[in-house]
């Protein structure tokens, strides 16, 4: 079966978008900053057209990027993860994005509940052991509704708590923060949560612990990053 070109009735090139779509949300950019760089690139677009084209894009790119990422961590060992949530301003009205990284700092899923509760730990642990499996250990912090939704689980035994042990997931949210600052909050839930799905994986494919490699090997990781982010949804 023929895979469909999702750039076939584009007047610009597949090339352009993916640098867009790649400034706007790997960057702590505005869209009328993202226009600005395409601009000195000789690149002539309207900060509209990069939101009609991150809207489109974004989640597509961010679905191959999980797709290909999945099959990967599956086939290691799920030995650790850490779970936190934070509160995020909607309109004025607090909200919680709850996230989940492995041991090595992997974003694995984010969830935007309106509640902080036993029923928004369940829907969140749900969908990532739906998607991952299960693992060896879940480091939270001493909520109650974590103990609660991994005991409906069946996964009361998987749950670590401990001061400091959860600094891995608390630093994760920097980036995020980073980001929410430059877009100047959000306005509606569902645009946070599409946001924030989009971003991981983003953030996920480019992140190369700089600071724990060499300058040869990261510069190697850097570049077959760049290659494969250039790929995606390919003809």
């Amino acid at each position: 079966m023929t895979k469909r070109d999702p750039f076939k009735y584009f007047k610009t090139s597949p090339e352009i978008i993916r640098l867009a779509v790649m400034l706007y949300v790997r960057f702590p950019l505005s869209l009328r900053n993202v226009e600005d760089l395409l601009h000195e690139r000789g690149i002539d677009v309207s900060h509209e057209t990069i939101r009609f084209w991150w809207n489109r894009f974004g989640p597509m790119f961010a679905s191959e990027i999980r797709r290909r990422r999945v099959q990967q961590l599956r086939a290691f060992s799920r030995w650790q993860w850490h779970v936190d949530e934070v509160f995020v301003k909607i309109n004025g009205e607090r909200h919680y994005l709850w996230r989940a990284v492995d041991h090595e700092g992997e974003v694995l899923e984010s969830v935007v509940t309106k509640r902080r509760n036993k029923r928004a730990a369940l829907k969140m642990l749900r969908k990532l052991m739906r998607r991952y499996g299960q693992p060896e250990v879940l480091v939270t912090d001493r909520f109650a509704s974590y103990k609660a939704a991994l005991r409906d689980l069946g996964c009361g035994d998987l749950q670590e708590c401990g001061r400091w042990l959860n600094n891995r997931v608390e630093n994760s949210h920097l980036p995020f923060r980073r980001r929410e600052r430059a877009m100047q909050r959000f306005r509606r839930m569902r645009s946070l949560q599409k946001f924030v799905s989009v971003h991981s994986s983003v953030f996920n494919h480019f992140n190369q612990d700089r600071s724990l490699s060499k300058r040869d090997h990261f510069k190697q990781n850097r570049t077959a990053a760049l290659a494969e982010w250039r790929s995606l949804c390919a003809a």
